[in-house]
């Protein structure tokens, strides 16, 4: 089945943690054998090939890049200038992959629709390029809102104003803050340009604030549930209920220890926690038994997000085993309709009514 994976650090992963995402998965993992400077190396599980050996044609690729300041305990930039500077190239990594027939932008329906049809009519997926939406995760990057203009003629089409702690725009994961003037600004700006709010990462008092003002479209890329997996980082059902009456969809993340409740980062293992794909599922079954359909649930898998095998299910070796969940799906009872909303077509329905 097609698959839509509405969140992938894939510049982040060729620009930071220096990957050729052209090459062979295996020839990746060999080329960083003896590399110690991150918990992943060795240890990715995209690449291109992959990602068409799973027939995931679409996607929603990020740039991302924090300002931190000096007191800071999690790394990032420390100016905003230079996390503009590493967003930037980022996209030079896109346009570059862009140029050399591995990729594709959509920025708008007719391009959605005409990749669509030539990834459902194509004999062969292994040349194909695979078509991303650019999303920005965390707004550190901008200097001013003149930045925001910017970026969004070279594409931008989503922005998750936070990501962990505190931010410029809005305070993130494991942080809480009301949004600032700017993070107000940035809303007002970023509705006028028909931007996509991410509500991912927004802390709880931000995101309420941020729904509140923000008029636009939403959608959270890669979130999971706080009932299941009690954490900041996953949405409450209060939360999750305000996105269904947006009329919005949560991607499922496949990182560890949102999956499943107790893990210990650095000394839990996906083995000894017994942690497979199917542990998704419960996460899909919660948001759809709220929703009362399977309308609002989609992949946002997160793979490789400065995570790799040490920290994803046993059971994925690849990006490409993400066409495992449709048989999981199956043997839980969601129909055949269903299983394709979840897969990809929920958004592609969202950017449908986003965009018209």
């Amino acid at each position: 089945m097609f698959i839509f994976d509405a969140h992938l650090d894939l510049s982040m992963n060729a620009v930071e943690w220096n990957r050729d995402l052209t090459q062979d998965l295996n020839a990746i993992r060999q080329r960083e054998a003896n590399l110690t400077d991150k918990p992943d190396r060795g240890k990715g599980v995209v690449s291109f090939p992959e990602m068409r050996k799973g027939n995931i044609g679409m996607c929603v690729a990020t740039q991302i890049a924090r300002f931190v300041k000096p007191d800071s305990k999690i790394p990032g930039w420390h100016s905003q200038a230079q996390a503009w500077a590493q967003t930037q190239a980022q996209i030079a990594w896109y346009k570059a992959m862009e140029e050399a027939g591995e990729m594709v932008q959509i920025v708008d329906l007719p391009g959605l629709h005409k990749h669509l049809e030539l990834w459902k009519n194509a004999a062969s997926t292994e040349n194909l390029p695979i078509g991303y939406i650019l999303s920005l995760e965390g707004a550190d990057s901008f200097i001013s809102l003149k930045n925001l203009e910017i970026a969004y003629q070279y594409g931008l089409r989503a922005i998750g104003p936070a990501h962990y702690g505190p931010g410029v725009y809005a305070y993130g994961t494991d942080s809480d803050q009301a949004l600032s003037q700017k993070g107000k600004d940035l809303l007002r700006e970023m509705e006028k340009l028909n931007i996509i709010l991410d509500a991912t990462h927004l802390c709880d008092t931000a995101f309420w604030e941020a729904l509140d003002i923000f008029k636009g479209p939403v959608w959270a890329s890669h979130n999971l549930v706080r009932k299941i997996t009690p954490h900041n980082r996953q949405f409450s059902d209060e939360m999750i209920r305000e996105l269904l009456e947006r009329n919005a969809v949560i991607g499922m993340a496949f990182d560890a220890w949102m999956m499943v409740p107790g893990w210990v980062r650095g000394k839990s293992t996906p083995e000894s926690m017994g942690l497979k794909i199917e542990h998704v599922a419960e996460h899909i079954d919660h948001i759809c038994q709220l929703a009362g359909n399977a309308l609002h649930v989609g992949i946002g898998s997160d793979l490789d997000g400065a995570y790799g095998k040490e920290q994803s299910p046993m059971d994925l070796d690849s990006i490409a085993d993400l066409q495992s969940i449709t048989g999981i799906l199956s043997a839980r009872g969601y129909s055949a309709t269903d299983i394709e909303q979840i897969m990809w077509r929920n958004w592609v329905d969202f950017l449908g009514r986003s965009w018209k």
